[in-house]
């Protein structure tokens, strides 16, 4: 279970651009839960992300992973059990090596830095199969640079070498956004296949509040740091995207926009 508990963020602190994003922010997420995300732009959504991470600190509070106080940990060690895909493409993958360097590279994440060969060639047979899961022929494009790849294409080795390891969170910020329609239904539904085979548990923030309705079993909206929707089970099951619509309106109205 991830808990994180009553933390505090400022942005710019001591400043007159001085900002409170978070104010005694609670969330626990269940173990394999699926958690879409939405909100409007400075609601939080990413920052909450990072949090998480570890990417940026706290200035209060706790962040527990299976009861474990994850608060202090750095970055680069909570990525043994977490998983990310960003919104662009480039991000998680390397451009100017192979389709082949790139899967040893993530194969790899973890392990100790050692004197052999970074490609191990016995491997290449596991490397198609999880590419041919694709769908996409990347199997027969092994030394073709993955900056040559379309960006669904890369898109879908990112979400692919994200989950090589074994992790227990998977976190996907806005990872169909920079994609085209057809592109972005295809690594959807990658994604919601990954996350039922690997059972992992999964925070997905999203602006497409179609797919924060049809995919996952929990659905959270925020709003200046603050859940003013938080819905799972049968009550998510149920949702549609005109509720959330008459909720931001609701929030536009009393923002004076």
């Amino acid at each position: 279970m991830l808990e994180i508990k009553e933390i505090h963020k400022y942005y710019n602190q001591g400043t007159i651009n001085e900002m409170c994003l978070f104010s005694g922010f609670s969330l626990s997420i269940k173990d394999r839960q699926f958690v879409s995300v939405v909100g409007s732009n400075g609601s939080g959504k990413t920052s909450l992300l990072n949090i998480i991470c570890g990417s940026i600190p706290l200035d209060s509070g706790h962040i527990y992973i299976g009861g474990k106080d994850i608060t202090s940990m750095p970055e680069f060690k909570r990525q043994k059990r977490i998983g990310r895909v960003f919104q662009n493409p480039a991000m998680g993958t390397c451009p100017n090596m192979t389709i082949l360097e790139n899967m040893a590279l993530a194969d790899n994440k973890g392990k100790p830095f050692n004197l052999l060969p970074g490609t191990n060639r016995q491997r290449i047979p596991y490397y198609k199969d999880l590419l041919h899961s694709l769908g996409l022929g990347l199997e027969e494009k092994l030394q073709v640079k993955v900056g040559s790849l379309s960006g669904g294409q890369r898109q879908a080795m990112a979400l692919l070498m994200s989950t090589m390891t074994p992790i227990e969170f998977l976190i996907l910020d806005e990872h169909t956004a920079a994609l085209d329609p057809k592109t972005a239904e295809v690594i959807m539904e990658l994604t919601d296949q990954i996350v039922k085979e690997k059972q992992l548990t999964t925070i997905m923030v999203t602006h497409n509040l179609r797919y924060a309705v049809e995919y996952g079993d929990r659905l959270v909206m925020m709003h200046q740091g603050k859940a003013v929707i938080d819905v799972e089970g049968e009550e998510k099951a149920s949702l549609q995207v005109e509720d959330i619509l008459d909720k931001f309106n609701e929030i536009s109205i009393e923002c004076g926009n």
